[in-house]
């Protein structure tokens, strides 16, 4: 069961949530987790919930764009489990996750956008994994795609090779993990990039400590609706991932020439027809 359907079920029956009264703790965090949000309201306090509800000891921070919805109000709530958090001007959503970490101090690092969700125990699982191998830089596990009708499909994620990775990204962010000490000797993400700053951010961990440690179970619910940045802007998406490849790999596999680029370009007119009937 998702943490998203838990907190359905406790809301038709009744059940109070376990981390309704938010509070700070005094225990040393173990994770440090970033969420970038920007009028997000309406899915902001899952994904806190998804947080706070994990078996490790979390400092939560919140980088909000200057939200105008009621993200500021969930916020309020929020503001006695939150180690940080800000609302305004940020530089843009790689700049406000460098910085959001940059007010952390836990030896593990991540960040899960505000329409996301952690499963239970995911992080518990990504922590154990990079315990027992201790060179690899980052652990990612399994995700899956939550539609606004409910329904669930599986995220492409698959074992890290070099090979892989030039292919497609493997590795879906929502489930992933990172050492504070490779992401600090990386620099983090690169505030140039709008896009695809994941897809880089692997490469360079990679290219820099080695392969990151796959883990065979699921660990993040990655929400999809008409709003998400990706969905609403493929064909720069897509250029931004080509652009990052080549620059990591030194050339572009033919796939990302051929049969990849009519999908996307599908996908993006079936979105922006998605928009238009919405409107109508």
């Amino acid at each position: 069961m998702t943490i998203f359907e838990a907190e359905h079920m406790n809301a038709q029956t009744g059940a109070s949530s376990p981390i309704s009264k938010p509070r700070a703790t005094s225990r040393t965090p173990q994770v440090t987790m970033v969420v970038p949000s920007l009028n997000q309201s309406r899915y902001l306090d899952d994904a806190l919930r998804s947080i706070a509800a994990q078996d490790v000891v979390t400092e939560i921070i919140v980088m909000d764009g200057g939200s105008t919805d009621d993200s500021l109000a969930v916020l309020q709530c929020w503001s006695g489990r939150l180690a940080y958090w800000y609302s305004g001007s940020d530089g843009g959503q790689a700049a406000a996750i460098n910085n959001g970490i940059g007010h952390g101090s836990a030896p593990y690092v991540g960040w899960l956008n505000s329409d996301d969700m952690l499963e239970p125990g995911g992080l518990r699982s990504l922590i154990e994994t990079l315990e027992a191998d201790p060179a690899a830089p980052a652990a990612y596990g399994n995700v899956v795609n939550l539609k606004s009708n409910g329904v669930y499909s599986d995220v492409w994620v698959q074992p890290f090779s070099e090979r892989a990775l030039t292919l497609r990204c493997i590795i879906s962010q929502p489930g992933t993990l990172i050492r504070r000490t490779a992401w600090e000797a990386v620099g983090g993400l690169d505030p140039n990039l709008q896009l695809a700053m994941d897809y880089d951010l692997w490469w360079r961990l990679y290219r820099r400590f080695g392969p990151l440690v796959h883990v065979p179970r699921q660990t993040a619910v990655n929400r999809m609706h008409p709003n998400t940045k990706t969905r609403n802007n493929r064909v720069a998406h897509y250029a931004e991932a080509i652009a990052v490849l080549r620059h990591h790999h030194g050339k572009v596999p033919a796939k990302w020439w051929m049969a990849r680029p009519y999908s996307v370009w599908w996908k993006a007119l079936a979105a922006r027809l998605g928009k238009l009937k919405t409107a109508d």
